[in-house]
Parts: structure tokens; C-alpha cells; sequence
């Protein structure tokens, strides 16, 4: 859910780990929007993929994603597929395709990546990487070595991870 610009050096980072066809995920979203606004290039967000067994098209939207960023649209086109969570799980690969398409994506190579597995081993690097450090469920954010779990409740996680980000800002500064 990057905004694909690159962020400010030495930028904190906020891994937003994610699952695209995760309801809680969806309403995320707003909070991602309002820490962009917040922090601009100050910031950094980062998608990490964290599928789910539970949602069966998880896995192939999470590569979908990956191919929306190579080009260059992913933040879009995870929001999008990401608002289309019950959709996605009757059509599958077929709205994954025209989530990218309705996008102006090349939604013809969307489909051979989906097909070919280009982008498998990002996914399973960000699961292992995830699981390693006690993600559990989505969304999770991870912020100046504090993991934060919104996959029970999003209720005060902007605010804490406002307060986190400010800090590492203010540190940066000195």
C-alpha cells in the first residue's frame, strides 16, 4: 500500500502486513490514507503479504499485487481488490484480472505471472518472514520494532502508530 513515490531519506517504515481478501484489511485502508496524509515522504509504508489458509484466491491476490507493482500501481490496485473482498471470493482470478484491467494494468501479463508464479517467492518470503516475528492474523503493522495487531481490533492503532512514527521523527531530527 505503498503511494509508489519514493519516501524522504531515512524514512521510518511501516509494514502493513495484509491479506487482500481480509474485511479488516478493507477498512485499514482509511487509517493508511490518513498516515499518508499525515506524514507524506516522511513515511514509508510498505505491503507485506500475509495470506491467509482461510481465503482461498489470498495467495494469487497477493501475487497479483506484486505484478501491480512492477507496474507501478500497487497501492492502487491493492485497495481496489481490497474493496471487492466478497467479490473476490466467488470469481477469483477472474476479478483479480479485471480489477487490474478496469486500472489501465496490463491485465494479459497480470495473467501469465499468476500462471508462470514470478512473484511466489516474495509471498512466501513476507509469510515466513511475518510468521517469524508473531504475525498471526491481518491487518498487523509493524513500526519502529513494535508489531501492533489490528486483526482482533483496529480501535487507537493510527493513534499509536502516530505516536511511534512522531517519536522516530523527533529522534531522526537530533
Amino acid at each position: 500500500m505503498t503511494d509508489d513515490t519514493p519516501p524522504g531519506p531515512h524514512a521510518p517504515v511501516l509494514d502493513v502486513w495484509c491479506e487482500l481478501q481480509c474485511p479488516d484489511c478493507h477498512a485499514a485502508l482509511e487509517d493508511l490514507r490518513l498516515l499518508r496524509e499525515r506524514y507524506g515522504d516522511r513515511l514509508e509504508i510498505r505491503l507485506r503479504h500475509f495470506p491467509l489458509s482461510k481465503h482461498r484466491h489470498a495467495y494469487a491476490a497477493a501475487q497479483a499485487a506484486e505484478e501491480a507493482a512492477v507496474q507501478g500501481r500497487q497501492a492502487e490496485y491493492a485497495a481496489a481488490v481490497l474493496a471487492r473482498t466478497e467479490e473476490l471470493d466467488r470469481r477469483g482470478e477472474k476479478l483479480l484480472l479485471e480489477v487490474a484491467a478496469d486500472l489501465g494494468l496490463d491485465a494479459e501479463e497480470m495473467d501469465t505471472a499468476l500462471v508462470d508464479g514470478r512473484h511466489l517467492l516474495i509471498v512466501d518470503a513476507d509469510q515466513a518472514e511475518g510468521q517469524a516475528i508473531g504475525v498471526r492474523g491481518t491487518p498487523t503493522y509493524v513500526v519502529g520494532g513494535e508489531r501492533l495487531d489490528g486483526g482482533q481490533s483496529q480501535e487507537g492503532l493510527r493513534e499509536r502508530v502516530e505516536e511511534i512514527v512522531d517519536r522516530l521523527l523527533a529522534e531522526r531530527e537530533r
